[in-house]
């Protein structure tokens, strides 16, 4: 059996690209030079306060994206009650810490919304993710619903069920009945953690395209090789906010 210092020395050859070793479409690439990550944020909001929430939100939300750029804003409507999840893109850790210290010392932020907002919440959550190499931030062109589905893999990282992962999202994808945002991989929260956000016309459209997906052997056949190596997973349904950027 391999030692951890083998394995590590293993890992660190492959990411640098180093002949005649393992490698993985998750952990190669565009990741390794490409400083970009999100931060997701989830907040509990206390139930009786979550209309003010929503409002104060909308009315200073600029006053957040000054400082650095938001993905998406969204309430959980299925999966979880009286929650936001938001999702903000930084280029590095150096300027998520700048920004950071700069929201620290705006006081229009301070005093406008923060000092407001907090006693508002019951709990606050955090993750930091990379898009996985082969997979784009998308958009939508209409307006629709969001669902994020969060798999917790087997330990052994995306070289041990990468390839299978990416086969059964793209059997999905070539469905047609969704479109792809995202594919996230963990690097500071729960990790083998990924995160997958598909857009939907609707709720219904979405259902009535998972039922047409799971009698689709293409589907079925990707699926069943990539089950193997998870643990867990959840979903959620996503509605955007009037100041999301993705609609």
């Amino acid at each position: 059996m391999l030692g951890p210092r083998t394995l590590l020395r293993g890992a660190l050859a492959a990411a640098r690209g180093f002949p005649g070793q393992v490698s993985s479409s998750f952990a190669t690439g565009p990741r390794q030079h490409d400083g970009t990550f999100y931060e997701f944020r989830t907040y509990t909001v206390k139930p009786s306060k979550m209309k003010e929430f929503l409002d104060l939100t909308n009315k200073n939300i600029h006053l957040r994206t000054a400082h650095s750029p938001l993905v998406g804003y969204w309430t959980l409507e299925l999966g979880g009650l009286n929650k936001t999840f938001h999702i903000w893109k930084y280029e590095s850790f150096a300027q998520r810490t700048a920004v950071r210290t700069a929201l620290a010392n705006d006081q229009a932020w301070k005093e406008k919304y923060l000092s407001q907002m907090l006693p508002m919440l019951d709990k606050q959550e955090n993750e930091i993710a990379y898009l996985v190499p082969w997979c784009e931030l998308g958009s939508s062109e209409k307006d629709g619903v969001y669902e994020l589905v969060t798999f917790n893999m087997k330990p052994g990282g995306p070289a041990v069920w990468g390839q299978s992962f990416k086969a059964a999202i793209n059997a999905h994808v070539k469905t047609g009945y969704t479109k792809l945002i995202g594919v996230f991989h963990t690097e500071y929260g729960n990790l083998n953690r990924v995160h997958v956000l598909w857009w939907s016309e609707s709720p219904d459209s979405r259902a009535s395209g998972r039922h047409y997906a799971h009698e689709d052997p293409r589907v079925v056949a990707a699926v069943r090789e990539s089950v193997q190596f998870l643990e867990s997973q959840q979903n959620c349904l996503l509605v955007p906010t009037a100041f999301s950027p993705l609609k």
